[in-house]
């Protein structure tokens, strides 16, 4: 046997847990406990991300990357030749305690390929977490993957040492899974969400009852979907997301452009760009669903099942349903404010609070974080609309396309747009898409 030291094995375990996007903020409270070392605080645990997506305030690591699952879009698969590296918990929890002590990190995002079974894998992880929490007394945040097809007891237990649990879907269908995931099915991934769900709710009964009852997985669960592997549409994933957040109460459902790092005969080509901007505007629809009231049957139908890459779906939304509009912004309710685009859950919010002083004006929208570029042609201020402008569906298309945008759009090919070889999506529009200020 090959000896492999803990830094060797740090560097494989890392590189090969960057495929798995489901980390965010910790949505957990937590303070420091006298004896003990660590908090969790519910925002800002996450407050960087590194170029590909990465939170660089986690420690986001695989105890193996070892499996005897043979996923063909996985790097990490069995048939797949890749240097292979297993964490002993006693490693791993050391390495998470020095780490934390040096101000690397403020917790802990443990994952791991399938090791023997899943009950084997799933114990493993349970005596990192015991070490950290026992042991040395660790306060701070920690996410963990529940396996699937383990034990319930094992998942149980799992919880209540974790502050947010997720089991990725990883593929939107059965047929999917049957196709790329030979190994995996539905019901071993649904379960444990179901399991989960259950035994959150049952925790925060006993917190009423009980205020030392121990608290399962309180920063609730997520889930991860790779998009672009196999041909749903928007329209299919959307609809799945909309039905995890309503049937197992998710905090996010997190979307993963495929990359195409492995091989295979059922896969897109190596030479394929990643679906980065269709990856985008599923997120952006995924804050529409989550916060601005939308359905998912309102974004999206089965005549027009995929996002427009050139209009984020907001915009497109209401480009399709102009007889709503325009709304007196000094009049409109709360829940239309949301509807317009450029106006997001907290410029709504500021609206409906500064109206009550007296009628807004454009530059007093403005002046309240209204993005006026998209809002002016949806909006009128005490029965007045913005000056000189013309009102019809393309025109207001014209105003919200960059030139870039609109060269892409005439002579598209089809080709997918890269978030960072044009100007279609900005800077700006990404920082709006993770705040939510659509």
């Amino acid at each position: 046997m090959v000896y492999i030291d803990v830094i060797e094995k740090l560097t494989i375990l890392t590189a090969a847990a960057k495929y798995d996007v489901a980390c965010t903020s910790s949505g957990a409270e937590r303070r420091g406990q006298k004896g003990g070392i660590g908090n969790a605080s519910a925002a800002g645990i996450c407050h960087s991300f590194a170029a590909d997506g990465r939170c660089i305030t986690l420690l986001k690591v695989l105890m193996s990357n070892s499996c005897v699952f043979d996923c063909s879009y996985c790097v990490n698969r069995r048939s797949n030749d890749t240097k292979r590296a297993t964490f002993e918990p006693r490693e791993l929890a050391d390495l998470t305690i020095q780490f934390y002590r040096r101000n690397y990190i403020e917790g802990l995002f443990l994952s791991s390929g399938v090791i023997r079974n899943p009950d084997y894998t799933c114990e493993q992880m349970i005596k990192i977490l015991e070490i950290l929490r026992y042991e040395y007394r660790f306060g701070g945040y920690i996410h963990a993957k529940a396996i699937p097809g383990a034990d319930e007891l094992l998942i149980r237990r799992m919880g209540l040492l974790a502050d947010r649990m997720s089991v990725n879907i990883e593929l939107p269908s059965q047929k999917s899974l049957q196709l790329l995931a030979p190994d995996k099915n539905k019901d071993n991934i649904l379960k444990p969400m179901g399991l989960i769900r259950q035994s959150i709710t049952e925790s925060r009964t006993e917190l009423v009852r009980y205020k030392s009852a121990p608290q399962f997985a309180p920063a609730g669960q997520s889930t991860q979907i790779i998009i672009g592997a196999t041909p749903e549409t928007d329209y299919q994933i959307l609809n799945l997301a909309a039905a995890l957040y309503k049937k197992y109460e998710l905090k996010r459902v997190f979307y993963s452009a495929y990359m195409p790092v492995v091989e295979g005969k059922n896969l897109p080509s190596l030479t394929t760009k990643p679906p980065l901007l269709r990856e985008h505007r599923l997120y952006q629809a995924d804050w529409l669903l989550r916060f601005y009231k939308f359905d998912a049957s309102e974004l999206l139908d089965e005549k027009n099942p995929n996002f427009n890459p050139f209009v984020d779906p907001k915009c497109s939304w209401a480009l399709a349903h102009l007889d709503s509009f325009p709304v007196d912004v000094n009049t409109a309710p709360y829940e239309t404010l949301l509807r317009v685009p450029g106006i997001g859950v907290k410029s709504a919010q500021r609206i409906i609070k500064a109206r009550r002083a007296g009628p807004l004006n454009f530059d007093g929208l403005k002046k309240l974080g209204v993005v006026m570029k998209r809002a002016q042609y949806f909006i009128l201020c005490s029965g007045r609309g913005m000056e000189g402008l013309k009102i019809s569906h393309d025109s207001i298309l014209r105003g919200l396309l960059s030139d870039r945008s609109m060269q892409l759009m005439e002579g598209s090919s089809g080709e997918q747009l890269s978030l960072f070889d044009d100007t279609t999506v900005t800077r700006g529009d990404i920082i709006k898409c993770l705040t939510g200020q659509i």
